[in-house]
């Protein structure tokens, strides 16, 4: 018999499911060219979503469901509050766009976007290895569909390609070191394996071995050096509106999994993980930035900027323990928690430009597109610009003071090498600044090239939504404090209830 509690857990997931399966047969029955009955559906059920999971997490309970392989914890209703609020966001600056391609022909752009989001969910949720790997599955699924949603160009038919090869080749990863921890614990919950590796009673030898698998996985999904090869190309060759969509709420959700397996699931292995993740952060910094510098395309130079953010964010979820001392778990992983939040809120804001600056047969993706911004659209120019100075870290927008939480992670863990960490960390932030302010001299200080439009018309939601966007941008890096107290809260109950 199913305890009530049970569908308490998954409230939210059935509201989303129900309603996308609603809203796929609805939209059979619409022949409006824009979709609008589809999309208002979409953009109603993503708010309910939303209110549903806020009103849970501030609730601050704990609930497990389905044989404990759900949790409902503050940390998983937080992030899928802000999951649902970047989809709708996402979905507001992708409809113009789309509609001058020809994407929304029918309502797969929608349904196809509510899918992933319950992907993201499961994944959010599950506290046992194959409901994480279940909505994993989900989300990459839906992914590849929308890569390849213009059936009619070859360059996202070739993105679509390389992201579901690359991707299968990552999820068999991940699924085979799941079933090495499997195979040595003898248990798909989370628990009972952190129980289990820290008893000492499993070989330590085949641990690792599962554990290095696991961790491939997780860099890919996040784009971490050397597993980061797809990552340019498909934000490249994806559709601007698809680019936005995999590469926004998604590191919400791989982020969760980063939490669920490696601190939740094998927080006794964090020796072993912590190196790994080390090398990861370092390549991906590296890499990241240099790469960068050398980009003309606007959504190609974003592509490797995200793999040096993924860096940053590598750094703190390796900072929360040292030497098996929990102290600095909390503050380290509210750290990575809140520089997720606040990566994905600029990058809502960035690709929201993108897509409101391109037109019919022009994507406007290229550097040199942006050359005299701000005297065609001051409000364009300028969050494009507080966007570039978050990315960037620089003082007072909010991107200062995600970087500036890792730094206080790294360093307040007193260990050398993490000091270390946290010093090259800034070494690379000054380099990535390079590229990040070359944006800010084109948009300002170059003359606007030839033929662009002198005028940017774009639908009255979404420069609302746009500015929005661009003054929590600000407002959250003048007032930082009120998120990274929640992020630090929502970590504590995960952190409380490790190997229980």
């Amino acid at each position: 018999m199913i305890d009530k509690l049970s569908w308490i857990a998954i409230y939210p997931e059935i509201v989303l499911l129900t309603m996308a399966c609603v809203i796929l047969l609805v939209d059979l029955g619409v022949k409006s060219p824009q979709r609008t009955l589809t999309y208002v559906l979409t953009l109603l059920t993503l708010a309910v979503v939303a209110a549903l999971t806020a009103a849970y997490a501030i609730g601050g309970n704990t609930v497990y469901g389905f044989g404990n392989m759900v949790v409902s914890d503050p940390m998983a209703n937080w992030l899928k509050c802000f999951a649902s609020i970047a989809m709708m966001v996402t979905l507001v600056y992708a409809r113009p766009y789309a509609a001058d391609r020809q994407m929304l022909r029918g309502g797969e752009l929608f349904t196809l976007a509510m899918f992933a989001l319950l992907g993201m969910f499961v994944m959010i949720s599950g506290h046992n290895f194959l409901v994480i790997y279940m909505g994993l599955e989900l989300m990459t699924l839906s992914s590849y569909a929308l890569v390849a949603l213009r059936r009619d160009n070859a360059t996202a038919t070739e993105a679509a390609m390389k992201y579901f090869v690359l991707g299968a080749l990552a999820s068999g990863f991940l699924l085979y070191g799941l079933s090495m921890m499997y195979g040595a614990t003898g248990s798909l919950d989370i628990s009972e394996v952190y129980q289990k590796i820290a008893s000492r009673e499993v070989k330590h030898a085949v641990l690792v071995f599962g554990l290095v698998f696991i961790v491939a996985g997780l860099a890919f999904k996040l784009g971490a050096v050397p597993f980061h090869m797809w990552l340019p190309d498909v934000y490249q060759g994806a559709p601007t509106a698809i680019t936005l969509l995999i590469g926004a709420a998604p590191q919400l959700a791989a982020f969760a999994i980063c939490i669920r397996l490696l601190v939740q699931g094998m927080l006794p292995l964090a020796i072993d993980w912590q190196q790994m993740l080390a090398v990861l952060a370092i390549g991906s910094l590296l890499v990241g930035n240099l790469a960068a510098i050398a980009q003309s395309n606007l959504k190609r130079m974003l592509a490797f900027s995200t793999i040096s953010q993924m860096g940053f964010l590598l750094l703190a979820l390796l900072a929360g323990v040292v030497n098996g001392n929990k102290l600095n778990a909390e503050f380290a992983y509210g750290a990575a928690m809140f520089y997720a939040v606040t990566y994905v809120l600029t990058t809502l804001a960035v690709f929201g430009i993108i897509l409101l600056l391109a037109r019919a047969g022009h994507e406007s993706e290229e550097i040199s597109d942006l050359a005299g911004l701000n005297q065609r659209s001051p409000l364009f120019a300028g969050v494009m610009a507080v966007c570039m100075f978050s990315l960037a870290g620089v003082p007072p927008v909010v991107g200062f003071y995600a970087k500036l939480g890792v730094l206080q992670a790294l360093v307040s863990s007193q260990h050398t090498a993490y000091i270390v960490l946290a010093v090259f960390a800034v070494m690379m932030s000054l380099v990535g600044a390079f590229y990040y302010l070359r944006v800010v001299k084109v948009m300002y200080f170059d003359a606007p090239n030839t033929g662009m439009p002198t005028a940017i018309h774009a639908p009255a939601d979404a420069r609302v939504v746009l500015s929005i966007n661009g003054a929590l941008v600000l407002l959250l890096g003048i007032m930082p404090g009120g998120l990274m107290t929640l992020c630090t809260q929502a970590i504590a109950s995960v952190v409380k209830s490790l190997g229980t």
